[in-house]
């Protein structure tokens, strides 16, 4: 069985070892290195080109978007997972606009972070559940002060984007509206294009910068 590789960067050595745990758990995942700062980041995804990387954002000598800068440069192809903390959107913002796969709060349940490593690795984007408090009320908000309008999107497509934000599959989204899978994946496509993005985090990002959460 080929298993999920991992390199995980964080300054914190609890957090690191934390990580490794959790995730080694499980047969499919294997940490294949753990890097404390931003050059030793680059030297691991270099050296290992892991399938995924765990990236802390506030690291010493290179902060993780100055490393996914580099790494990408240089054409490792290695998925990325940002480790966050609640409420750090402004530094969500400026590395969905350099690229990332998706994010986690590092408080994350063992589970959903595995269930993240695992879609990150389907190829599959990811805005973690936790970010956003009250989405629905969010994309309420941003009808309500015409950001349906600015942004072209309708009621409905305004819904289906705060629930992408807050992190929920189509089958999910389909079962809170009360519409099919299929509807659910049509309004995606019209989101997509109307916001001109590419993914399911590059949208929620999009719901961040337009006050379209909490």
């Amino acid at each position: 069985m080929n298993k999920i590789r991992i390199v995980i960067a964080d300054e914190d050595a609890m957090i690191r070892q934390g990580l490794k745990q959790i995730l080694e758990l499980e047969e499919d995942i294997i940490v294949v290195a753990q890097a404390s700062n931003g050059e030793s980041a680059v030297k691991m995804a270099r050296e290992y080109w892991p399938d995924i990387i765990l990236m802390d954002i506030n690291m010493p000598e290179k902060d993780g978007i100055q490393v996914i800068k580099q790494i990408k440069d240089e054409g490792v192809p290695s998925r990325i997972i940002v480790l966050t903390v609640y409420g750090d959107k402004d530094n969500l913002l400026k590395v969905s606009q350099i690229g990332i796969q998706g994010y986690v709060l590092k408080d994350t349940e063992p589970g959903a972070l595995v269930k993240a490593v695992r879609t990150i690795y389907k190829d599959k984007s990811l805005a973690h559940t936790s970010i956003t408090k009250e989405p629905i009320s969010g994309y309420k908000k941003a009808l309500m002060h015409g950001g349906g309008r600015e942004s072209g999107l309708t009621s409905r497509e305004l819904e289906v984007l705060g629930l992408i934000a807050e992190g929920m599959i189509n089958k999910e989204i389909a079962k809170n509206l009360f519409i099919s899978e299929k509807t659910v994946k049509n309004h995606i496509s019209n989101i997509f294009r109307k916001l001109d993005v590419s993914d399911r985090t590059q949208a929620a990002i999009y719901a961040f910068k337009n006050n379209m959460t909490n």
